[in-house]
């Protein structure tokens, strides 16, 4: 490994990459130069039997079903396969205060200038730096070199948050729904927007979890991408759940959440008419997103955890009516809880 690369690497003992996958995992070879230094968590998603090609000289850890199953035991249950809602069980196992999950399709992006983007980096950035929920800067992000506070912002809110998110964008296939990708099979996103900025308290945000950063000692309890598979009747939409849920946990503790930079690149066009098992996610989520919005949560919700749980209430309170997953789903986020707090005692 070269120097270089040695010191391009922020925090190194500070972050887990996480990555689901039931492919073998050459698409590494491209991002070596900037996730060499890190270690990384693999869930093997699909048949434990099978091996899965990590390229030489990567540092990580690789879990299966059979090694889900053996670690949680009967709680297990609530970690979901064949979709990537099974990266959720490397967010609970990890020890890093930082956690970055990429899919295992997407590429090294380039910004205008043809240089390769350090997505990691640009992340970390993002994390160290406050955010500003309260009011709205329209200058973006003002703790970035070159930006700063506009007139007009209030004084007693320069400071910001604690920023517990970051979200990034990308380049090339845009992440389209299936009816938008059947009425544009063509379109792609060629806009290299060199911003950031923070998503303001009380909005939503339909949450990514392709390009995808977070302070695990946080929201990381939060990140619970739920039961989503072939035997639900819910596919493709677990990151988005878990978006709405982290989203309004964040407005309430009072931690930031940024969408922008970094990029990656998208090259491989998912099926869209696989990608119609989402539909009722499309159907329920004009029902879904009214619960959200309107979500409050108790003063004495001070942790992450209670706040979870005390959302999983409102879920099978308000959403059992809609469908009887999310009575099922409700149970899970107290089971996935448990699951966390077993493996991360506080204290």
């Amino acid at each position: 490994m070269s120097e270089s690369s040695l010191s391009s690497a922020p925090l190194k003992d500070e972050v887990d990459i996480v990555i689901a996958t039931m492919k073998n995992l050459e698409f590494l070879e491209m991002w070596r130069p900037f996730f060499q230094p890190y270690h990384l968590i693999i869930i093997q998603d699909g048949d434990p039997s099978k091996t899965i090609h990590v390229p030489h000289g990567f540092d990580y850890k690789l879990y299966n079903r059979n090694d889900i199953n053996r670690i949680l035991g009967p709680k297990a249950s609530c970690i979901s396969f064949n979709y990537s809602s099974s990266r959720s069980f490397a967010f609970m196992v990890s020890k890093k205060k930082y956690i970055f999950t990429i899919h295992h399709d997407f590429f090294v992006a380039k910004d205008p200038s043809g240089k390769e983007i350090n997505a990691l980096q640009q992340h970390i950035k993002n994390l160290l730096s406050p955010s500003t929920p309260f009011f709205y800067n329209t200058l973006y992000d003002p703790y970035r070199e070159g930006a700063d506070f506009v007139r007009g912002y209030p004084f007693s809110l320069r400071e910001g948050v604690p920023t517990a998110v970051s979200h990034g964008l990308w380049l090339d296939i845009p992440d389209y729904d299936a009816p938008t990708q059947l009425v544009k099979p063509l379109e792609r996103n060629t806009r290299y927007v060199d911003a950031v900025m923070t998503i303001p308290k009380g909005t939503l945000f339909p949450m990514c979890g392709m390009n995808l950063a977070f302070n695990r000692e946080l929201i990381g309890p939060a990140m619970y991408f739920g039961l989503v598979g072939d035997d639900q009747p819910i596919g493709h939409y677990e990151d988005i759940w878990t978006g709405w849920c982290v989203k309004v946990i964040c407005d309430h503790l009072g931690l930031g959440v940024k969408t922008g930079l970094p990029y990656i690149s998208n090259s491989k066009a998912s099926n869209p008419f696989v990608n119609l098992k989402e539909y009722k996610g499309i159907y329920w989520q004009e029902e879904l997103i009214p619960f959200f919005q309107s979500a409050s949560l108790p003063k004495d919700c001070l942790s992450v955890q209670k706040c979870y749980i005390e959302l999983s209430k409102q879920v099978k309170e308000k959403l059992g009516k809609v469908d009887d997953y999310f009575n099922k789903l409700a149970d899970n986020m107290v089971t996935w809880i448990e699951a966390w707090d077993e493996l991360n005692p506080s204290g």
